[in-house]
């Protein structure tokens, strides 16, 4: 009789909660990231069919990618900092619902100026989303050979969002239509941020510091009205209000941006890094090269679909061996790097890159898929893969552990503002060769001038590599083989980096601030890839 008190006491008490596997933690934060990623190609092959639905003009179709591109940038670093104060989970959990929320209401956008709302709002949710991601993985895996494989497998996720972007775009637009390029995302969302909000445990590194958000408004809306002002260039010219005043008040904005950063306590970003000539240099290289990059898919896209009469599947799948190319290259760049040093790689891939584009600047109404797409935009990407990881790799070089975080998302911010403005400058080349017309010829005349520009961008980019980069990172930095690979537009937010003495950490992880969170920061257990 004594026993039934007793088994009701047990039965009321709370069962404690079992720890979650680290492979299932290490598994959300992956598919977030492939998320983020996907969508900054997944909408390409699906511009065709996008315009011809929303009436958006030809350089109109640039802003459903800048949207994204743009409000990405320009708050990535504040999403970091947000995750450190407010909790990675919690950070989490806000980004990829607002990115899920938005991929809805872009999915069922009526008109173009809704689409590009929620183009915008889907990337301030992957900036917050994004770098939550990587500090979950730290977070998780105990540092040492176990955590560098789960950074590779996170930036190899990465790669492989972008890679299979083209691909998985095309499949949807063709079996049902462009919109569900954006609604895939919803179930994938709902069901991730219902595993996130049971299984991720929340890690902080609270150290008092405020948010920079005016900074963050002022980058994000100057980088806006300068390329919008450079969109107007070609209908209206460069004398025109149309075209001078959005640039103006895009210079103002980014000149009350540097102002804001160079007095405020905490700065979303310290200027005094970029007195640092690895810094400095790097970053440059970065947004030159990510100026000319990040069109590539664009612009391929459109000539395979446009010109050459693809389907868009047809495209995706045309666009496959240059993705595969990317993470290839990128994957043996550190092999060269150890052999070549790191900025004799950076430029040997800028120049790689620049060959593909001028191979691609010769395409014509008729080509060879082989010769016209395939070849050249192998070339391409096997040369962005080559340059990216040493660039990082030295931007971070001269970093102090508590700041490798900050220049790693600089470093990313400055590749993805490159890549905005350089396809808002791309698109009104494009669109001032054509001169209105549609045909095919005037097309491929506009599509071909872009590579030639992209092609002489990166020669002057390797000239600035050659002549400042540093020659090659410190001797107490090495880069393993476990680096991964990038796509256009999208540097991975950390390059994991191992010390003389074995200690293996990712670059943009917050080491020390992971120590103070304690047991709770992690989720116990080991990863391993094996």
């Amino acid at each position: 009789m004594t026993a039934m008190p007793e088994a009701a006491a047990v039965t009321r008490a709370p069962r404690p909660r079992t720890t979650p596997p680290v492979w299932l933690v290490v598994a959300l934060a992956c598919a977030g990231q492939f998320l983020v990623v996907l969508d900054m190609s997944v909408v390409n092959v699906a511009l065709p069919s996008v315009r011809a639905d929303l009436a958006l003009s030809e350089p109109g179709l640039q802003w459903v990618v800048n949207a994204y591109a743009i409000a990405f940038a320009g708050f990535m670093l504040l999403g970091g900092r947000a995750g450190d104060l407010y909790g990675r989970k919690r950070m989490f959990l806000v980004g990829l619902g607002l990115f899920t929320l938005a991929s809805l209401g872009g999915g069922l956008a009526q008109d173009g100026w809704q689409l590009l709302v929620a183009r915008a709002a889907q990337g301030l949710g992957a900036a917050v989303l994004a770098p939550s991601t990587l500090t979950i993985v730290t977070s998780a895996v105990p540092e040492g050979a176990a955590r560098a494989r789960a950074i590779a497998t996170w930036t190899a996720v990465g790669a492989g969002g972008g890679a299979a972007g083209g691909f998985v775009g095309g499949v949807l637009v063709d079996v049902w239509s462009w919109r569900w390029t954006l609604l895939v995302n919803v179930p994938v969302g709902a069901v991730l941020l219902l595993g996130a909000l049971w299984w991720i445990t929340e890690s902080r590194a609270g150290d008092g510091r405020r948010l920079d958000l005016p900074g963050a408004v002022l980058v994000t809306a100057g980088l806006a009205a300068s390329a919008y002002g450079i969109s107007q260039t070609e209908a209206e010219g460069w004398t025109s209000a149309a075209t001078a005043v959005p640039l103006m008040v895009g210079l103002a904005l980014i000149g009350v941006f540097l102002l804001v950063e160079a007095r405020t306590a905490a700065p979303l970003m310290p200027l005094g890094m970029l007195r640092r000539r690895s810094v400095a240099s790097a970053n440059v290289a970065m947004f030159l090269s990510g100026s000319a990059m990040f069109c590539m898919w664009f612009f391929m896209t459109l000539y395979a679909q446009n010109v050459l009469g693809y389907s868009p599947t047809e495209a995706g799948l045309a666009l496959v061996p240059s993705s595969l190319a990317i993470v290839l290259a990128s994957k043996a760049a550190p092999r060269f790097m150890r052999a070549l040093g790191e900025r004799n790689v950076a430029v040997l891939g800028t120049l790689v890159a620049a060959t593909g584009f001028a191979w691609q600047s010769t395409m014509s109404v008729d080509g060879d898929y082989v010769v016209t797409i395939m070849i050249p935009g192998i070339l391409m990407m096997l040369g962005a893969g080559l340059a990216t990881t040493p660039l990082a790799a030295l931007a971070t070089s001269g970093a102090a552990p508590g700041e490798a975080g900050l220049v790693s998302g600089l470093v990313n911010t400055s590749r993805t503002m490159g890549g905005s403005l350089g396809l808002a400058v791309m698109s009104t080349l494009a669109a001032a060769r054509t001169a209105g017309s549609t045909g095919r010829e005037a097309l491929t005349e506009g599509y071909a001038l872009v590579f030639r520009t992209g092609a002489g961008v990166l020669v002057g980019g390797a000239v600035v590599m050659l002549v400042w980069l540093p020659r090659r990172v410190p001797a107490v930095v090495a880069v393993p083989e476990a680096v991964s690979g990038a796509v256009p537009g999208v540097v991975p937010l950390a390059v994991p980096v191992s010390g003389e003495a074995g200690d293996e950490r990712g670059v943009g992880v917050e080491a020390d601030a992971e120590a103070e969170a304690g047991p709770e920061a992690g989720t116990g257990g080991k990863f391993s890839a094996e």
